[in-house]
């Protein structure tokens, strides 16, 4: 290599970052005394921006593209000027450069239950975990308020501080939505978004969007749990009498076990319940029956009577009496009076009406 490319070469200066992590948010460029000479070219990728720092001072954000570091404030270099100082340059400057691409699966979950009040359960302590992503949206403030001077700054240093910010206003979040514990279960992917709604312009003031919240899991505590499978078997078994019979059935399969013994020890006492059951409501209706007054002799039937060939009636057997004394009705009257097949005799359905009636004089 010659002088002078050996010379053109020094003048040749690439300032750019490639990321091979999965967790890096910023990374400052490595200079040997923060030197970059004049004209430097600056390459900033996509899901990048610069920072150029100058003097403590945050001097240019630059967005993806290809620059040239130029200042008008110092002289133009050059190799043979900066002899005598072995060719370093004195412009001192910094490069941040800010990944905006979005950080995934950060982990956030309570550390303790969290008290509610509940319009099923009434109060209820519920616990959650799940994961959020984030991205840097403000490259600025995220300098300034978070990172500092920090060298490298991955989302290990800031996940805790995050976790905690969301499981500071989680219970308001939870409490204003007013959401039944039952139905977060049901809509965990909607109750993730109100979520994400609200807690969102709390990122905000640290330079940070958050693109996502999911709820993996709510749960409620062992006791509430336990209370609730249960309720649910019971509504899985049906009617509990066919259920206790297929249960008493089924352990019959083995006559030795100690399940045999007890279903028909429980077989025994549902069949006794049952008897006890059928007496008392035998008794009951005794009671009902022996409670209300039997109806009125003369209701008690009613019968219809042929006269002139015409159907006439219902009578009481009051009326059926009277009208036999008057001679209304006869012997051969034709009457008929529920539970009989057809029409008959009088004398027949009536004979002790009869009995005290003398019987119709003789034609003359």
């Amino acid at each position: 290599m010659g002088l002078f490319d050996w010379i053109s070469g020094e003048f040749i200066d690439v300032i750019e970052w490639i990321d091979n992590t999965h967790d890096t948010m910023v990374y400052r460029f490595n200079r040997q005394g923060n030197e970059i000479k004049y004209g430097a070219k600056l390459t900033v990728r996509e899901s990048q921006v610069a920072i150029f720092v100058n003097e403590g001072q945050i001097a240019d954000i630059l967005t993806p593209g290809i620059y040239e570091l130029e200042t008008k404030n110092l002289p133009i270099l050059t190799k043979l000027q900066h002899w005598d100082h072995g060719f370093n340059s004195p412009f001192k400057a910094e490069v941040y450069f800010v990944s905006t691409k979005r950080f995934t699966n950060l982990k956030w979950g309570t550390k303790n239950p969290i008290m509610l009040r509940d319009p099923e359960f009434a109060m209820v302590r519920l616990r959650a975990f799940g994961t959020y992503e984030i991205r840097i949206s403000d490259p600025e403030t995220f300098m300034l308020e978070i990172v500092g001077t920090d060298g490298e700054f991955t989302t290990d240093e800031i996940e805790d501080q995050l976790t905690n910010l969301i499981l500071s206003k989680l219970p308001t979040v939870l409490a204003e939505s007013k959401t039944p514990a039952l139905d977060m279960a049901r809509d965990y992917g909607i109750f993730g978004e109100y979520i994400q709604d609200h807690l969102s312009p709390y990122f905000d003031e640290y330079g940070l969007e958050l693109t996502k919240m999911l709820v993996e899991n709510i749960s409620l505590p062992p006791e509430v749990e336990k209370a609730l499978d249960e309720r649910t078997s019971r509504q899985i078994t049906g009617n509990l009498d066919d259920h206790l019979k297929y249960q008493s059935a089924k352990s019959f399969d083995n006559p030795n076990s100690t399940m045999s013994d007890m279903a028909g020890m429980a077989m025994g006492m549902a069949m006794a319940q049952q008897m006890a059951n059928g007496m008392q409501q035998n008794q009951n209706q005794s009671q009902t029956q022996q409670s209300t007054p039997p109806p009125l002799p003369n209701q008690v039937a009613q019968y219809f009577v042929a006269i002139n060939g015409q159907q006439n009636g219902p009578f009481s057997l009051q009326q059926i009496q009277d009208s036999i004394k008057s001679g209304q009705i006869t012997q051969d009257t034709l009457v008929w009076t529920q539970g009989m097949s057809g029409w008959e005799k009088a004398k027949d359905v009536l004979s002790n009406y009869f009995s005290q009636t003398p019987p119709p004089l003789p034609p003359q």
